[in-house]
């Protein structure tokens, strides 16, 4: 068994679930755009990358496009979205169980940095996370690969072996393998089993309690 002293968590998708405020906060910019989507389960693969990664690579928008579309989006989840959001079950328990541990618990999301800090002090989670990381609010820092490396420079007195990144899409483990560190693949989220084992994790973790074998 490793020794890791630095945890990073992905949030949508590893930490809570988001889909109701994501999903209808994209609906919402879809329609301004004058795509109208009933069904939010159509939707799902808006959570987890950047909104104009998403925007781009599922419906082609321009950049132009995607710049209304992402200022339509926070209309929504500003105001209501962000707080359409349930912590998974057991996440306060191990977030307790590890800080009384010792482990420095960092969140690396592709949300920008404000939303998630609201999220985070929204959930009371404050006193668990030493940092969050996040992308800016123009659209700059939202790759996993230079969201993960700010957090690796934050805590560069501890060598890459021991970070851990946490995450339920490719992204995460992406990100984590181009900053050299392991990663375990959260099977309880939004990414398929097939899309994380194909990133080649360490770890593949189906329930939150199991993350404590490897932690």
């Amino acid at each position: 068994m490793k020794n890791y002293s630095v945890v990073l968590f992905d949030l949508d998708g590893t930490l809570s679930d988001p889909k109701i405020g994501i999903t209808k906060s994209v609906q919402h910019a879809l329609q301004k755009a004058g795509v109208m989507v009933n069904d939010l389960d159509e939707l799902e693969p808006f959570i987890g990358p950047p909104l104009q990664v998403s925007f781009q690579e599922i419906y082609g928008f321009n950049d132009a496009q995607i710049t209304q579309a992402i200022s339509d989006y926070r209309e929504r989840f500003t105001e209501r979205g962000m707080f359409e959001n349930k912590l998974y079950e057991d996440i306060p328990a191990l977030l307790a169980h590890l800080k009384q541990q010792g482990y420095i618990l960092t969140i690396a999301t592709s949300k920008p940095t404000v939303f998630a800090e609201q999220i985070v002090k929204y959930f009371q989670l404050e006193s668990y996370f030493d940092l969050v990381v996040g992308s800016h609010l123009d659209g700059s820092r939202s790759a996993k690969g230079e969201i993960i490396a700010e957090v690796l420079q934050q805590f560069d007195c501890y060598p890459k072996e021991q970070f851990i990144m946490i995450g339920d899409r490719k992204y995460d483990l992406i990100g984590a393998r181009e900053n050299q560190i392991d990663a375990i693949g959260v099977t309880y989220g939004f990414g398929s089993l097939e899309e994380l084992k194909n990133e080649e994790p360490t770890y593949i973790v189906d329930h939150v309690n199991d993350l404590l074998k490897y932690l």
